[in-house]
């Protein structure tokens, strides 16, 4: 069974940084696209990054150039960069692969000025 979990969330201030971890169990990591998405209050669950198993990484708009992906297939780990935190950063942040069709429990960031 796959299973995902993330960490690494907590309270920032804007232009702060958090780095977020997911450890994942029960695949072969290393073959497979990691993604992570985030979830605002009131909000849709939207991608965040991605990157593939060949190293190709993508990202919404919203976070290029301030958010990093990146992986260690040793470790079966993939994190997530964030510098220059804004207000609107914050969010439940998940990590999701396509060898499994659930989710995690998600971990909080949070924001403020």
């Amino acid at each position: 069974q796959v299973q995902l979990v993330e960490s690494g969330g907590a309270l920032a201030q804007t232009g702060g940084s958090l780095r977020l971890s997911c450890a994942g169990y029960g695949l072969l990591f290393r073959d497979y696209r990691m993604s992570w998405y985030r979830q605002a209050p009131g909000k849709q669950r939207e991608m965040v990054a991605q990157i593939f198993n060949n190293g190709f990484t993508n990202y919404a708009d919203s976070v290029k150039g301030r958010f990093t992906i990146s992986r260690d297939n040793a470790k079966n780990t993939v994190y997530l960069q964030m510098n220059s935190l804004k207000l609107e950063d914050t969010a439940v942040y998940y990590c999701k692969t396509p060898a499994s069709t659930s989710w995690g429990q998600g971990t909080q960031v949070t924001v403020s000025s």
